[in-house]
Formats: C-alpha cells, sequence, structure tokens
C-alpha cells in the first residue's frame, strides 16, 4: 500500500478547492476533452491501484475536523470518487456530512458479489462512535455513490480499524473482507462475509495486529502461496509474523512465519 505522507495542518485543504472535476477545452481546435481527477487530487496518495475492471478510486476534500491522527496527521477525506473504465469523464462521487470522516490509506475495489463491477471498501469515522468498515457501490444515476453495506461503529470517538483485504477467504465462492479491529487496544481479527447486500461477521481472534499508532501505511495484507488465501499480521507484540487462515469450517487458524522486523509483512506477501 503506498505511502502515505505526513502533513501538518491542513496544507492541503487550499489545493482542494481546485479539484477538475467538469471537462476543459483542449487544443487550437477546443475539442472537448477531460483532465483525469485522479492526477488534480489535493489527496494523490489516496489513489488506488487500477481494477481488474479498469476503475480507480481516491479520496478529496481534506479536513481536519477529526483530530485523531492515527495515520500521522490530522488530515482526513470527505469526498471518494471513482473513475470507471468508461472514461476519464466519468466519475461518480460521494461527500461525508459533517459527522463523518475517511479515516483511511486510500479506497479498496473488489468484486464482493460477482457481477464483474468493483465494489469499493473504505474505513470512515464518526465524530463520536469511531471508525466502521463500509462498501459504497455506483448509483442508478451514474453518478454518485450509494452506501449498501457497513459494519457498525467500533462505538467510541477515536476507536479504529485497519483492513487487511478482501476475496473468497474460505473457498466457497462468497467473498469475505478481514480487518484489524483496533489495531493498537483490542487487537483482534475480524471476518465478515459479503452476502445479498449484507455485511455477516463469520469469526474473530485475538492477539493480532498490523498498525503502529503514527504509521502512514498499513503493511501486510492477503496472499496466496498455491494453497489458498492467507492473511498476514504481525501478532500483538510485534514480534513474529503470521499467517491466519478462515477454514471451511468457519475456523481460524494461524501460524508463525518467522520473527518480525520492519518490512517483514508486506516482504511475506511475496510467499
Amino acid at each position: 500500500m503506498a505511502p502515505r505522507p505526513v502533513l501538518r495542518g491542513c496544507q492541503r485543504c487550499a489545493r482542494g478547492a481546485g479539484l477538475v472535476l467538469g471537462l476543459w477545452l483542449a487544443g487550437a481546435g477546443g475539442a472537448l476533452a477531460c483532465t483525469p481527477p485522479h492526477q488534480t487530487t489535493a489527496m494523490p496518495e489516496t489513489v488506488s491501484a487500477v481494477s481488474a475492471a479498469g476503475a480507480r478510486a481516491w479520496y478529496d476534500g481534506p479536513t481536519t475536523r477529526y483530530p485523531h491522527g492515527v495515520l500521522g496527521d490530522t488530515v482526513e477525506g470527505t469526498e471518494l470518487h471513482v473513475m470507471t473504465s468508461a472514461g476519464p469523464c466519468r466519475i461518480m462521487s460521494v461527500t461525508l456530512p459533517e459527522t463523518l470522516v475517511f479515516e483511511d490509506t486510500m479506497p479498496r475495489l473488489a468484486d464482493l458479489d460477482g457481477d464483474g463491477q468493483p465494489e469499493i471498501i473504505v474505513v470512515q469515522s464518526h465524530r463520536d462512535l469511531g471508525a466502521q468498515l463500509a462498501v459504497y457501490a455506483p448509483a442508478a444515476d451514474g453518478a454518485s455513490l450509494d452506501l449498501i453495506a457497513a459494519t457498525p461503529f467500533i462505538g467510541r470517538r477515536n476507536r479504529w480499524l485497519a483492513p487487511i483485504g478482501a476475496g473468497d477467504l474460505d473457498g466457497d465462492g462468497r467473498v469475505e473482507i478481514a480487518y484489524i479491529d483496533r489495531p493498537h487496544l483490542a487487537r483482534t481479527l475480524r471476518v465478515w462475509r459479503y452476502e445479498g447486500g449484507q455485511l455477516t461477521e463469520i469469526a474473530s481472534a485475538d492477539g493480532l495486529t498490523n498498525h503502529r499508532i503514527g504509521d502512514p501505511t498499513i503493511p501486510g495484507g492477503l496472499r496466496d502461496c498455491g494453497d489458498g488465501p492467507e492473511m498476514i499480521t504481525a501478532d500483538a507484540g510485534w514480534s513474529r509474523v503470521i499467517a491466519t487462515r478462515l477454514g471451511p469450517d468457519g475456523r481460524l487458524t494461524s501460524r508463525d512465519l518467522g520473527p518480525w522486523s520492519p518490512g517483514a509483512l508486506n516482504a511475506a506477501l511475496s510467499c
């Protein structure tokens, strides 16, 4: 996951006002063209990789209204934008209400329902209730994004969660999303299944983490070394690298991959 630069105050906010979302006249011939908005966003570190379906997502609208600073600064996004494979002029967006921010490194694109088009997985935090994992999808109007599923808020301000990844973790054809609930406090791995437009928690395990306070990145993630997906995290004490599987019986089993060191979680993703 790309680093999130540490910024003080809201030095990106002024630049956010210049975000180009519309058409511009290009060239002497006056032909219509479109500046790809992800190239002019005030939060370029949040631009996702291109999905298999050719989509890309990012945050914008930086604000300091939720001064938690868990990712190394107090600047968080208030807008989510998605550019589809239809071209740089096809943008779908949502702006959060005053009570929420995207407290996240970047949006994650994953096809949760098997229709060939990605949904957008984010972390958003409420000023009083802390973080939740949320899923957005294109709305019927083709211009906006709808919130289609979410976990409950953790329940207290300045309580956060760190995503691991999304995929068919137990091989049954359905997609699960994994994250660490309060990686600095509870250190609990939680796995939620997306099905029928709903998220249902199906498994959890204590004693695992994937983030340290102030780190602008979330190391580790999902890997498949040929015998099924594994979730790569650290143990609660940051001394070992741990691989965890979700079995067909719904149980989580973990194994030790070796000592932890800076960079070890990401290195483990390469098998």
